[in-house]
């Protein structure tokens, strides 16, 4: 099938696990044909269908219960219980058990992807190398997770640059609209007892967010608590695309048994109540964009510790670490390069026979 045969089959199939809004897909739709790196991060239900006949060499990789959907927008901050700014993968909606190269080679191709696009300016030789250094590096040590205190400076420096006005974040939140005023009884229970006082008073809205999830029912609880405002959100999982792709048996989402494995910091403020991820938003607790980052900062660093923190998420499946490692090194050349440049092709394919039936469809 074809990118639009393969999202309308998805779509269809995801309807019968998540509540859906339709408008919100109809956005997710004209997003996906603005450019190819958008693209990328809302079509991994396409991805899994193209990486068996595209990375065949890489199948037979160690598996690992992987993020599944990785790219260099997936990975942000949060405060810890001691109130310590963590960097790290921001989400796991996508997670499932795969060969552990299938998450660097996509992280790769989202690299690819935005130096096409003058988003980064690093050679893809030069960042390939710094992931594979990254994720080598953190496996031979056992991990450690990235607390931006007294190590990681030069990172801390990139990561707050975003966040010394915080009054857009905020202004943002109060611009939504209502939530609808119906449905989703559990997930309105959830947040409420999610704030910190029962008799909070708070604003139930609807919220459009991220792209790869992009079309399910957000909703966000938003108060004003002690001379602030406070958001929690509630957001529906469900078993990873992957496995819808693959005709494989559907298991519950995975989300909460990797965060819990993987060498990390917990978020005190995250919480998984069967199908609904209960989530602190802040401007200090959500995914760095590209555009936010300050400019001239190294590139090569920056993917070294992409790599690094990938591996942190992969150590979660700790009995392979040793598999992993020899299969790594006996990786030689440009594999990664080569892979992503595969797969990068095929998508730009996808995207642009997507813009030709977005375009016929207006």
């Amino acid at each position: 099938m074809d990118i639009v045969e393969s999202t309308h089959e998805y779509e269809r199939w995801l309807a019968r696990h998540v509540p859906l809004v339709r408008r919100d897909l109809d956005l997710k739709h004209r997003l996906m044909a603005q450019d190819a790196f958008s693209f990328l991060r809302a079509t991994f239900y396409r991805w899994a269908q193209q990486w068996p006949q595209l990375c065949t060499s890489l199948n037979a990789a160690p598996a690992v219960l992987a993020v599944g959907d990785l790219h260099i927008e997936n990975f942000g901050t949060w405060r810890d219980a001691e109130g310590r700014l963590i960097w790290g993968i921001n989400d796991f909606d996508e997670t499932v058990l795969l060969p552990y190269t299938q998450d660097l080679v996509r992280l790769a191709t989202s690299v690819l992807i935005a130096v096409q696009e003058s988003r980064l300016g690093i050679s893809l030789k030069r960042a390939c190398e710094s992931i594979v250094e990254g994720y080598g590096d953190c496996l031979h040590e056992g991990g450690r997770a990235v607390v931006l205190a007294e190590r990681y400076r030069w990172l801390r420096e990139l990561a707050i640059a975003r966040l010394k006005d915080q009054r857009p974040f905020w202004q943002h939140l109060r611009a939504l609209a209502p939530a609808p005023a119906r449905g989703a009884r559990r997930a309105r229970q959830l947040l409420k007892a999610a704030l910190p006082g029962r008799r909070l008073k708070a604003r139930l809205l609807h919220r459009q967010a991220g792209l790869g999830s992009l079309g399910r029912l957000r909703l966000v609880a938003l108060a004003e608590w002690r001379g602030g405002m406070i958001a929690r959100e509630a957001k529906p999982l469900a078993a990873s695309a992957w496995l819808w792709a693959g005709q494989r048996r559907l298991v519950a989402p995975r989300y909460a048994e990797l965060i819990g494995r993987a060498v990390r910091v917990p978020d005190p403020f995250l919480s998984i109540h069967g199908e609904w991820l209960i989530r602190r938003l802040a401007p200090d607790c959500s995914r760095i964009e590209l555009a936010s980052l300050p400019r001239n900062h190294d590139e090569s660093r920056l993917l070294y510790m992409m790599g690094w923190e990938t591996a942190n998420a992969h150590l979660g499946t700790a009995a392979e670490r040793k598999r992993i490692l020899a299969d790594l090194g006996r990786r030689k050349g440009p594999w990664l390069a080569r892979s992503a440049r595969s797969m990068a092709a095929a998508l730009d394919h996808d995207w642009r026979r997507w813009r030709k039936a977005q375009a016929r469809s207006r």
